[in-house]
């Protein structure tokens, strides 16, 4: 039997019938989720993308970054687009909501990385619409 039901609903499970994790883990999850907008449009398309500037290269630095530090339970991957391209590279940080423009990566990452340390937001980063560099 895969899982055997705790109660009526059917996302109850007896913890024993969860499988192993090779890392591990006794539950899923992760403590933060970090999004960075993977997203590449073509190069005459009316919109900018994030992919366009390098935002594979700045989650994988981030990533790395985060193993590094050994950030427990952050979780940092590319998504799809995030829809605000226009703003910098996109990236939001779970379950807190916070959305940051990544527009100078050497200052803009150590300020992220201190935030998902348990540091305040970084301000710096925070997207702002008005910051737009499309001019709208």
């Amino acid at each position: 039997t895969a899982c055997r039901r705790e109660n009526s609903s059917p996302f109850h499970f007896k913890r024993h019938d969860m499988p192993s994790d090779p890392k591990g883990r006794d539950e899923p999850g992760h403590r933060i989720h970090v999004f960075v907008c993977g997203h590449e449009r073509a190069s005459d398309a009316l919109r900018e993308s994030c992919g366009a500037k390098g935002s594979l290269a700045i989650m994988k630095k981030l990533k790395t970054a985060a193993k590094g530090d050994a950030l427990a339970g952050v979780r940092v991957q590319k998504s799809g687009c995030l829809d605000f391209c226009e703003n910098g590279i996109s990236c939001v940080v779970y379950p807190e909501g916070i959305w940051y423009s990544i527009r100078e990566p050497e200052v803009d990452l150590p300020a992220i990385l201190a935030h998902l340390g348990g540091g305040g937001i970084a301000d710096r980063c925070l997207m702002r619409f008005e910051d737009s560099t499309d001019g709208s």
